[in-house]
């Protein structure tokens, strides 16, 4: 389940807490993030990369055209990859990016957390859930100490992608449950 928790930066009150895809997009759209619900393809677990993205192409053609993003490919992580904790402590720390950083959950689940004007957002994504976060906005993700996760990934430039750490330490001290998918 989709869920979206915006807390107080400072003192780490809950001021929204949604399930709801409308609201978390509605929540979402005035710091300039997207979120959005397709439809899922029915492929089987583990389903090849050019499989995930054949399955989504009208979409993401469409999404490719609107955004003028380039291409797309397919990252996939599980908890029986050899590097899991290096790559889930890469992006525990929060970091911006100089392009648009979007992501579709074909499968599994993770926590995309913004820290924008004092407020944490932070998007508990599902299988099924776009999220878009613009360039230059400080934020971290975790997909859990026992991830499972099969997303999309959109860019126009890789090199766009190269997290560029802020230092703050924020990101140890606010809370993220990483719920099961």
């Amino acid at each position: 389940m989709s869920l979206l928790t915006i807390r107080d930066a400072a003192t780490g009150a809950e001021t929204l807490k949604t399930d709801d895809p409308a609201q978390i997009a509605a929540a979402l759209a005035p710091i300039g993030v997207r979120f959005e619900r397709w439809p899922v393809a029915d492929l089987p677990a583990g389903a090849e990369p050019e499989a995930v993205l054949a399955a989504y192409r009208p979409h993401l053609d469409a999404f490719l055209k609107e955004t003028a993003a380039g291409t797309a490919d397919v990252i996939r992580l599980t908890a029986d990859h050899p590097q899991k904790d290096a790559i889930r402590a890469k992006f525990l720390s929060e970091h911006i990016h100089t392009e648009d950083e979007v992501r579709f959950f074909h499968e599994g689940a993770g926590n995309f957390v913004m820290h924008v004007d004092g407020k944490i957002y932070d998007a508990h994504c599902t299988r099924g859930d776009l999220i878009s976060v613009p360039a230059n906005t400080k934020h971290w993700f975790d997909a859990g100490a026992v991830p499972h996760v099969t997303a999309l990934r959109v860019f126009t430039d890789t090199t766009g992608w190269t997290p560029h750490y802020t230092g703050s330490d924020i990101a140890a001290r606010i809370p993220v449950t990483v719920e099961a998918a």
